[in-house]
């Protein structure tokens, strides 16, 4: 009986983050955190990889416009960039030091390859969200068409 329970407000709680993600900047990354890792064999690398297995909340989240707040990630050396890398986390925790997932990051190409000036600070930006759960060898999400608010 309790288990029904249990799994009726787990149910009720990653719809609701699902819909206030798009909303809420912050909420974002609670929603894009509902994934399961599993290590496979993967013959083309001929190494084990970990494959994403994605919630339905992340699944209605693919293709949609949503607002997520980060720290950017640079990709060069230069002080502007289009195309950066936007982690849940700073740079000292984020996913590319090891220190967290692969679900706290996401690529982010600029709407008009628009220049955005490299900081420390969290940003907040909105674009179209493209969830990747097959292809190892990238990311699994990218926003596209982003707009940085300043």
């Amino acid at each position: 009986m309790h288990i029904k329970y249990l799994t009726a407000f787990i149910l009720l709680l990653t719809v609701g983050l699902s819909l206030s993600s798009q909303t809420n900047p912050v909420s974002v990354w609670a929603t894009l955190g509902l994934v399961r890792f599993e290590t496979i064999y993967d013959p083309e690398f001929m190494i084990e990889v970990k494959k994403p297995r994605i919630s339905q909340a992340v699944e209605k989240m693919d293709g949609t416009e949503i607002e997520v707040e980060g720290y950017i990630i640079p990709l060069t050396g230069q002080v502007t960039q289009s195309h950066f890398m936007l982690s849940k986390f700073p740079q000292s925790t984020c996913f590319f030091c090891g220190k967290a997932g692969p679900e706290t990051a996401m690529q982010v190409f600029m709407k008009d390859n628009k220049k955005v000036k490299i900081s420390e600070r969290k940003v907040k930006v909105k674009g179209k969200l493209i969830v990747n759960p097959k292809d190892a060898s990238s990311l699994l999400y990218t926003l596209e068409d982003a707009i940085l608010f300043e």
